[in-house]
């Protein structure tokens, strides 16, 4: 028997919500990343990773932000899970060309091999701890509800 692809659900202050699978991931530009990132547990790791920017996922989806007004992307958000209870927070200007510009993928694959049944990993190449690399993403949540005025 088959087994169902994992979907990933995008919502929060965007304007088009969606549900993601890793197939539907490939639509996007695939940028390969190779890495090196100490884990916890298991000591130092390499892999490489491909799959599309994770900014270029999340302006699809359309983002709440006012495009024209450059620091409104400074207060929002992006709240990443997985499938094992897994979370990571990253700043909107992290992703952003404008700012940090870090080349954040949302992996469909790992060392040659689909993730379509696991799901999509969120793969910081810029970390040199592995901590918010997040496994199975089946949630991300755009919100720009934070700052001072929240």
């Amino acid at each position: 028997m088959a087994v169902a692809p994992a979907v990933l659900a995008l919502g929060g202050d965007v304007a088009r919500p969606v549900r993601l699978t890793v197939s539907d991931l490939l639509s996007w530009p695939q940028h390969r990343v190779r890495v090196t990132f100490e884990c916890a547990t298991s000591g130092v790791r390499h892999h490489g990773f491909a799959g599309p920017l994770l900014h270029d996922v999340l302006c699809d989806a359309g983002p709440g932000f006012d495009p024209a007004r450059r620091k409104d992307r400074l207060r929002f958000l992006i709240a990443v899970s997985g499938t094992d209870g897994h979370r990571a927070l990253l700043s909107w200007a992290e992703i952003d060309p404008d700012f940090a510009h870090a080349p954040v993928l949302l992996a469909v694959g790992i060392d040659d091999t689909s993730l379509d049944g696991a799901g999509p990993q969120l793969v910081l190449p810029q970390d040199r701890c592995g901590a918010r690399y997040v496994s199975g993403v089946n949630a991300i949540r755009v919100d720009g509800r934070y700052g001072p005025w929240a």
